[in-house]
């Protein structure tokens, strides 16, 4: 399945539908029927998923499968499939939570003074590469030059853009064009380079049977974090218990979605992303390989879903050099993460 870039609209298309949106109603707390017996009634919850009903959202799905958003008091779970707008959906009120990253929510909080906040995020590393055929590899930023690099618009743009100003590479002397998500463009010749998801479009052409090479952003001075939980400044205010309920569900989601990717991988081919074709030998790999994504040593200590103080760091770093000027206050609140664990010490056992 092409992989989207997520909700990284450019900022003006973000800030557009922000001013569309604005006068919607919130929809996330109906009153519940049937939650778990002595549950707290947190009403129904809406999740804005960045991306399809693939293995990336497995904690999501056993947090449902397993009963842990019940169990914490939540009526009707809606998992609402990207991509899409996260910022937007989730600064209307339309989503409580929604799955985004720190490049697509800061950019909205400057522009539009959105109060959105990152309490958490699933992914320490993010995924994103520049895939390439072994037959013509790109190793390192510096083979990027004179190569013709396939790059979707509408956000991956600008990530390939700060790859290379990080890099100190003239983007004259790359040939970007624009692609869609379809890495058949690398495949087929057309490309040299296919901005890609080291744990989706790079493990497709692989299991077409292609030697592939990945160029990882993460570890060529990008190191943001993605798949990451924002939320409204005003939730975390008035609706506090619910996302730490939330959080405690999730954790639970994760951990059993760590300790079983072939289940992680069923559960999307055929219950939540039935009607999307996917190929059940790619969504293990995925849920496989997405673990060391999410599991670091730093969640070993912390917890999952926890983000360090060198984290944030490197992250407000990473969005300097993408030119967002913002600090690790405007966009971040790990306060209710460090309530669940404290309440909840045997979440880390």
């Amino acid at each position: 399945m092409p992989r989207s870039a997520r909700s990284l609209a450019g900022p003006a298309a973000i800030l557009t539908s922000l001013a569309l949106l604005a006068a919607c109603s919130p929809g996330t707390a109906e009153p519940a029927e049937g939650e778990a017996s002595g549950a707290p009634n947190l009403g129904d919850l809406t999740v804005q998923l960045s991306w399809v009903k693939n293995a990336e959202f497995a904690g999501e799905y056993f947090a449902i499968e397993n009963g842990y958003f019940a169990d914490a008091g939540f009526g009707e779970v809606t998992l609402t499939p990207g991509p899409a707008a996260t910022e937007t959906i989730v600064a209307s009120g339309e989503a409580l939570v929604g799955l985004s990253s720190p490049v697509a929510a800061a950019p909205v909080n400057i522009e539009q003074d959105a109060g959105l906040r990152i309490i958490g995020t699933t992914y320490q590393k993010n995924p994103f590469t520049i895939l390439s055929l072994a037959e013509n590899a790109i190793e390192t930023p510096e083979d990027l030059v004179g190569k013709t690099i396939g790059v979707q618009t509408g956000g991956n743009d600008t990530l390939f853009a700060a790859l290379l100003e990080v890099n100190g590479i003239d983007p004259a002397d790359v040939d970007i064009v624009p692609v869609g998500y379809d890495p058949s463009e690398l495949t087929n010749g057309n490309v040299d380079g296919f901005f890609a998801f080291l744990t989706n479009e790079a493990i497709t052409v692989e299991l077409a049977g292609f030697d592939t090479v990945n160029l990882p952003l993460a570890d060529n001075g990008l190191p943001f974090m993605t798949e990451s939980f924002i939320v409204t400044e005003d939730s975390i205010e008035n609706e506090r218990e619910a996302l730490k309920a939330f959080l405690h569900a999730e954790i639970l989601g994760w951990r059993d979605a760590i300790a079983d990717p072939e289940e992680s991988a069923r559960l999307a081919v055929e219950e939540y992303g039935a009607d999307l074709e996917l190929e059940m030998d790619k969504e293990v790999r995925q849920a496989e390989e997405q673990v060391d994504l999410i599991s670091t040593e730093e969640t070993d200590a912390n917890g999952l879903l926890t983000i360090s103080d060198e984290l944030v760091e490197a992250n407000i770093e990473t969005l300097a050099v993408a030119g967002f000027d913002i600090t690790a206050e405007e966009l971040f609140d790990l306060s209710l993460l460090e309530e669940v664990y404290d309440e909840h010490p045997e979440l880390l056992e």
